[in-house]
């Protein structure tokens, strides 16, 4: 028999009477039937018999949050509705700051959102923000206060007017929100020490090792250079606390449906306050289980669905990114497969794709690409991904063996080429990077740097060798024009776009200087930008009106949807990467020359997807594919499409 809709049963007379009228008690009535039977079959699949009343609990939480939701926001809930492709456009942009780094305080980024429209932005996420533990704070993932804002930047209410100045541009405001931890001064983890029972239960806390050991036997170390193991032996609370990240940082028992109950109330805030996407960070790490590496536990992608169920009923404008850099097989889980199909997350970062973009650039070789991206399985096609050159963390060469043999390469000593190539130790290397926590037990090394450094542009400008320095720009070029084309957001990180260089004075700032990623966290340089948007003739000039260039052209293609995969076809030519898309209005083909050389590829392999004639939307120029090959200059980008298919057709 059908069962009776979740509103007629739970929505009593009383919470009927208490909307102000009756097209909002239908409004969240509808959104309540909609996506109640997945918020509660999500809540049993973790919780048990504790679901039923944690689903009324979490019913007084949304109703709240609803009935104080203001009204430019209810009526962005209903354009998101209407648009639920919004984040797939071809027009989304997005741009990844920190607000101190990128212009000082809250206010002082609203006064440069002119800067970041003329650009092409449509996506702002700004870096933890979030009120930290004071001193070292892991870069701001040290919460300490989700509804505060770190003082020296700025008010809730600031944030407040940034978003709605944001959204009066058609730009989204993006923030973190940190899941799987709090910093040790948090409020609950303050109760927890002090002995109280109710939020000593919110964490992992253990009175000897015996627990600890026996997960320790198949946990990682994310940071072994300065937090190794995963527990921390805290006096006050007189017992060992998981501690995946750094000591300070306290992990939550997400077993407890207290702790999913704060965060539903949380993300519900913070969306009233007008976040639009929340980065879902260290998602991954979420559930514990013992024998297991306590990484994408099926019931994280329970708990995501069910944090994404309350956000739809009440604030369906909100949209989730999941921060998971875990393996292909593993990462398609926070898009959601099975029951959970595009229910998960609706966007993740494509982390291979960028390891990829690295990998590709040193060896000159492509076919490793080619691999890596052939074993992705299909995402949803109402989910996009996240991609990216460069972000505010390190390099780690999550570069699968099977990928590597499948090549006839050795994965560990690819990987031993890339940390070589990348810290700048390998004969003839153009990269300027630093290695960032060494593992001597594994040999894994991961690379800080900007992507100007780590593209060659620092060592070209050292040298004054003028073809350097081109070809630093045009690497730098080609990489954008990668994440632009292939469909999904692409991710700016701050200054990439004016190619700015490693900040070694990093280690001047005592709570920076063991930990060398602040090396790509330098702060915006003001003055470039505007020598940038003046002469187009200097390197920094060029990477801007390039980057400029190719997010217009991007813009005006409806081909790059993001409901339409990109798919990688075989290269006669190890340097050169084929990646096609087929769209209802034509078959894109995009081409990239990861080398140095000019190259002369074969016009058949292009004609055979796109006939005879085409169009590049780069240069703006038309090809006839006959018996002469094309001629590909060193690191040029084609994004190709049947003349007469497109803009320029």
């Amino acid at each position: 028999m059908p069962q009776p809709a979740l509103s007629r049963t739970l929505m009593t007379g009383a919470l009927r009477a208490a909307f102000d009228d009756d097209r909002d008690a239908d409004t969240f009535a509808l959104r309540l039937d909609r996506y109640g039977p997945e918020l509660l079959a999500s809540l049993q699949a973790a919780y048990g018999e504790q679901a039923e009343p944690l689903l009324a609990q979490l019913l007084e939480v949304m109703l709240h949050a609803y009935h104080t939701r203001p009204a430019d926001l209810k009526r962005l809930d209903e354009a998101r509705l209407l648009t639920p492709d919004w984040l797939q456009q071809p027009e989304t942009v997005g741009y990844v700051a920190y607000t101190d780094r990128f212009a000082g305080t809250l206010k002082g980024v609203q006064s440069h959102l002119p800067y970041l429209e003329d650009l092409g932005v449509t996506y702002l996420h700004l870096m933890p923000l979030l009120k930290p533990r004071p001193g070292e704070n892991d870069g701001g993932y040290a919460v300490q206060d989700y509804r505060a804002v770190r003082d020296d930047l700025g008010s809730m209410d600031d944030l407040s007017a940034l978003a709605a100045d944001l959204r009066a541009r058609g730009m989204s405001l993006v923030l973190d929100l940190v899941l799987n931890h709090v910093a040790q001064e948090h409020e609950w983890a303050a109760k927890a020490r002090a002995g109280d029972p109710t939020y000593r239960a919110y964490f992992h806390v253990f009175p000897d090792r015996t627990e600890p050991d026996a997960y320790e036997r198949t946990l990682p170390e994310v940071f072994p250079d300065f937090a190794p193991g995963n527990f921390t032996w805290d006096d006050a609370a007189q017992g060992w606390v998981w501690t995946t990240f750094n000591t300070y940082q306290w992990d939550l028992n997400w077993a407890n449906p207290d702790v999913l109950r704060e965060f539903v109330d949380i993300i519900l805030h913070l969306a009233n306050r007008g976040v639009e996407v929340f980065r879902l960070d260290a998602i991954a790490f979420l559930w514990k289980r013992l024998g297991t590496d306590c990484q994408n536990q099926p019931e994280v992608h329970h708990l995501t669905r069910a944090l994404r169920a309350c956000a739809r009923i009440v604030a369906p404008a909100v949209a989730f990114k999941a921060e998971a850099i875990v393996a292909p097989a593993d990462l398609i889980h926070y898009l959601g497969t099975g029951d959970h199909h595009g229910k998960v997350s609706d966007m993740a970062y494509h982390n291979s794709l960028m390891v990829q973009l690295w990998s590709s650039l040193a060896s000159r070789d492509t076919r490793l690409f080619t691999q890596a991206l052939s074993a992705f399985p299909p995402k949803p096609t109402n989910t996009t991904w996240g991609v990216y050159v460069r972000c505010h963390d390190d390099i780690g060469w999550a570069i699968s063996d099977a990928d590597t043999n499948a090549v006839g390469l050795s994965g560990p000593g690819h990987r031993h080429f890339l940390s070589d190539f990348y810290s700048g130790e390998h004969p003839g290397t153009f990269a300027r990077g630093l290695v960032f926590q060494f593992n001597p037990q594994t040999g894994d090394r991961r690379i800080s740097g900007t992507l100007a450094s780590l593209a060659g542009l620092e060592a070209a400008l050292d040298t004054g060798q003028p073809q350097a320095v081109d070809h630093a720009v045009r690497r730098i070029l080609l990489l954008h024009a990668v994440i632009l084309a292939f469909g999904g957001v692409p991710l700016l990180y701050m200054g990439d776009e004016l190619a700015l260089l490693n900040d070694h004075a990093f280690a001047d700032t005592p709570e920076h200087a063991a930990d060398n990623r602040w090396v790509h966290r330098p702060r915006m340089d003001w003055t470039r930008a505007q020598d940038a948007a003046r002469d187009a003739g200097t390197p920094h000039g060029r990477v801007n009106a390039g980057l400029r260039h190719l997010i217009h052209a991007r813009r005006a293609l409806p081909h790059l949807h993001a409901s339409i995969e990109s798919r990688p076809l075989p290269s006669p030519d190890p340097c050169v990467l084929l990646l096609r898309r087929d769209h209802p209005q034509g078959t894109f083909l995009s081409v990239y020359n990861f080398s140095e050389h000019t190259i002369q590829f074969p016009a058949h392999v292009l004609r055979d997807v796109l006939g005879e004639h085409a169009v590049d939307h780069v240069a703006g120029s038309a090809f006839t594919f006959g018996a002469h090959p094309v001629i590909l200059d060193p690191y040029r980008a084609l994004w190709l499409t049947a003349a007469g298919n497109g803009p320029l057709g």
